[in-house]
């Protein structure tokens, strides 16, 4: 039974199981924030042995008893403990595979530890471990550096593990400096002792990394970008986890055909604005209408209040006043735009523009990338209808549901809105018509070249080529991109998450709305209130269908018969 847990007493209550994940969440964030060491041994075994008493105490719940939606919570419960399992396990084999890499790291990483759990420093025997460890960077990277210099590969894993190793040892570096400046100054002890060994260890493992990116991981020029492909089986287990009951390569496949639809259309938008068959030509003019600086913050705005008004007109989605008056805008920086060149959104819309210290090039390239058809196109994805008015519903609609954030929901959710608003004819003119394609066209390339990524049958110039080329991005907007992208901040799947989910939600809507049945306002107003989860988990929930005890991952949601 999972530590003062009184799980009888919460499944007695009205709402059951809500009140078990709310209780589940507060004990898995309290773990975390108390085992925050990343790669620590110590907390995965932590976490893993809080996830096995969860699991055996949920599945002694009395499931046959629930209502369907308790049903729903209970298996998302189960099936986030079991992706949650898998994840430790693939995380000690990565660790596995870097430990060469990474002389004495257990015992750096175990220092962090023994301060959160209050263990007494001894300063003396401290000093020594931190000189052990310094000793052995030093001696390891000696080692690595004449093997490169002979031609020898430095490590049997190649880049990927290199640079992942490099990772760990900055987060390392991090976790050490808050380890020191806890003792530093309030303990003259530990200051006199310590001091030194541990500048000189920092000093080892800041070069240590610089060497690992550069010498191993082969990113000695700065617009290399390398990454960490994770391969096809931890793909094909995402995806299971997502319910999505397709293989990676299907994926790409319909990737490919979305965009080839996209590439019709433009050349039909391109005929209407005289440039015939030439959609690149077209796509230049397009990119030359922007504002001027200054200027971009009050399109927005008016662009938003444009969005507002033709979702209400059209009677598509409930905009709560609130809604409509609680969203805020800030500007992003001109070292932000180096990972982000595109708008971000939220409660808070991040809008990318040129800014006065950016060299001439990249400010003609940031305005071409932010012009009127393509912020016109990216403001309702990232406020209303889109991630604002999503964010504002998941923090009033069953915010326990938050603990099964998913992309395919996240994403997937302001993707169908770019679809649903092009079927209805949002766009008025030609221009505008480009403007929606482009950034469609963007959401099927992710999908290509983030999985061939992961499965290693693309490289990231490859993929940088391919916004460039078929979607016509400027170079230094598609390299932020594909930087964002494989920089480790997004899982695998999140960029394949962005269409793949907007066509569930697509054809969920096909399914319910209708004469007889939903309204388009009635659908979205549902989804919002259900919170997030896999989309075929939702579908269940708004259909009403028998919910065992294995969610139903077996939903084939395209229709190949139907065209994009």
């Amino acid at each position: 039974m999972p530590d003062c847990i009184p799980l009888d007493e919460l499944v007695a209550s009205p709402d059951r199981m809500p009140k078990v994940i709310e209780r589940f969440s507060a004990d898995w964030w309290a773990l975390g924030r108390r085992y925050p060491v990343a790669w620590s041994a110590q907390r995965r075994e932590r976490l893993r042995r809080f996830l096995d008493e969860w699991f055996a105490a949920l599945d002694a719940l009395p499931f046959e008893a629930f209502e369907v939606s308790d049903r729903v919570d209970w298996g998302l419960l189960k099936r986030f403990i079991g992706h949650e399992t898998r994840r430790l396990e693939r995380e000690s084999a990565q660790f596995s595979e870097m430990a060469s890499l990474l002389p004495g790291i257990e015992d750096l990483l175990a220092l962090e530890e023994e301060r959160r759990g209050l263990v007494e420093v001894d300063p003396a025997g401290v000093a020594e471990r931190l000189e052990v460890a310094r000793r052995a960077v030093e001696a390891r990277r000696t080692a690595l550096e004449e093997r490169v210099a002979e031609g020898v590969p430095g490590h049997e894993g190649g880049e990927s593990v290199a640079w992942r190793a490099a990772g760990m040892v900055e987060g390392l570096v991090k976790a050490l400096g808050e380890w020191h400046d806890f003792h530093a100054g309030y303990c003259p002890e530990f200051t006199w002792w310590v001091e030194q060994p541990f500048r000189a260890l920092e000093a080892a493992l800041k070069g240590y990394v610089e060497f690992l990116r550069q010498k191993l991981a082969g990113a000695e020029d700065e617009d290399r970008i390398v990454g960490d492909p994770v391969g096809r089986e931890a793909l094909v287990e995402a995806l299971e986890h997502a319910l999505i009951p397709y293989s990676p390569e299907e994926l790409i496949e319909i990737g490919r055909r979305e965009l080839a639809w996209c590439a019709e259309q433009m050349v039909l938008a391109a005929r209407k604005m005289g440039c015939r068959d030439d959609w690149h030509a077209a796509l230049e003019r397009v990119k030359s209408a922007h504002e001027p600086p200054g200027r971009q913050p009050m399109l927005v705005r008016d662009l938003a209040f444009e969005a507002i008004e033709y979702l209400e007109q059209n009677r598509l989605v409930t905009v709560p006043p609130l809604a409509k008056e609680g969203w805020r805008m800030e500007m992003m920086s001109a070292e932000r735009q180096k990972t982000n060149p595109f708008f971000l959104g939220g409660e808070t819309i991040v809008v990318s523009f040129p800014t006065h210290e950016m060299p001439h090039a990249d400010k003609r390239m940031s305005l071409r990338g932010n012009n009127r058809a393509f912020t016109r196109a990216t403001v309702q994805h990232e406020l209303v209808p889109g991630h604002y008015l999503q964010a504002f519903s998941q923090e009033r609609y069953r915010p326990y549901r938050r603990l099964f954030y998913t992309p395919f929901w996240v994403e997937g959710w302001a993707l169908h809105w770019e679809l649903l608003l092009w079927d209805l004819g949002f766009p008025r003119t030609p221009e505008e018509r480009m403007g929606m394609l482009f950034w469609r066209k963007h959401r099927c390339a992710r999908v290509v070249f983030s999985l061939s990524f992961h499965l290693g049958t693309m490289t990231s110039q490859e993929c940088v080529d391919m916004l460039v080329n078929e979607v016509g991005h400027e170079p230094s907007n598609a390299k932020g991109e594909v930087r964002r992208s494989f920089g480790g901040q997004y899982d695998p799947l999140y960029q394949c998450a962005y269409l793949i989910g907007g066509l569930q939600v697509q054809s969920l809507r096909r399914e319910l709305v209708g004469p007889g049945r939903m309204t388009d306002c009635e659908f979205h107003d549902a989804i919002l209130r259900e919170n997030t989860m896999p989309i075929a988990a939702l579908r269940a929930l708004l259909t009403g269908a028998t919910i065992g005890r294995e969610l139903d991952g077996d939903w084939r949601f395209l229709d190949e018969t139907v065209e994009p």
